[in-house]
């Protein structure tokens, strides 16, 4: 009988490719964790796209029911405020909590993982979140956001043109949030970008809707003088 060569023969590490062999030796030499950085962008990315949502829809909210530019820029600014607070505060607890299951579950491990990790193991206590720089991160992201509609209507005095800027603005921010997300999500960047683009609209257009029912139903639209 013939021997069996194909489970003789010595089975040897398969070689990476050229391609990945390159970039994990760049990543190496420069101590650069790639994964982990286009988690913060994406992360940045979708905080932005969250103030820029939120402080555009309360713009044209306010708009709905008053003309003036005072009133709107006092209502962006508040939100911009208010929800860069919100969002490093809901940051900071959901990292440290996170940051506490992994500290709690690496003291748990063996006395041999725990001599292990005293000999050598702060790499990993380095590669912990910090809850920290992740709730500086989040409010700054979302304050740069929404910059974007506060900045682009709140000094225009025609509530028309004051509104289509905010608007304007907001749907070429929306449409680059989106595009810039799904670029290091590596997603389809068209399809992403007019995902992201309707659902700001459909989140602008229900404020301003509903806020001018209300205003309509108890009479209280104010005009500017």
């Amino acid at each position: 009988m013939a021997p069996n060569l194909s489970s003789d023969a010595p089975k040897f590490p398969s070689k990476p490719k050229h391609g990945e062999a390159d970039v994990e030796a760049a990543a190496a030499a420069h101590g650069v964790d790639y994964l982990a950085r286009a988690q913060w962008l994406r992360a940045a990315v979708l905080g932005a796209n969250d103030g820029l949502v939120s402080v555009a829809s309360l713009m044209i909210g306010v708009g709905a029911v008053n003309d003036g530019a005072r009133e709107m820029l006092v209502s962006g600014l508040a939100g911009l405020v208010a929800g860069a607070c919100s969002m490093a505060v809901g940051e900071f607890v959901s990292v440290y909590a996170q940051y506490d299951i992994e500290v709690a579950h690496s003291e748990r491990g063996g006395s041999d993982d725990s001599s292990e990790v005293g000999r050598g193991g702060g790499g990993d206590e380095e590669r912990l979140p910090s809850p920290t720089k992740a709730a500086a991160a989040s409010a700054l992201a979302f304050a740069v956001g929404a910059a974007l509609p506060l900045l682009s209507g709140a000094f225009v005095r025609p509530w028309a043109v004051r509104v289509a800027a905010v608007c304007a603005a907001s749907s070429l921010g929306l449409a680059g949030f989106g595009a810039a997300g799904a670029y290091l999500g590596g997603a389809n960047i068209v399809r992403s970008g007019l995902r992201v683009l309707l659902g700001g609209w459909l989140a602008m257009a229900a404020t301003f809707a509903i806020l001018r029912l209300f205003s309509l139903a108890f009479k209280t639209h104010v005009a500017s003088a």
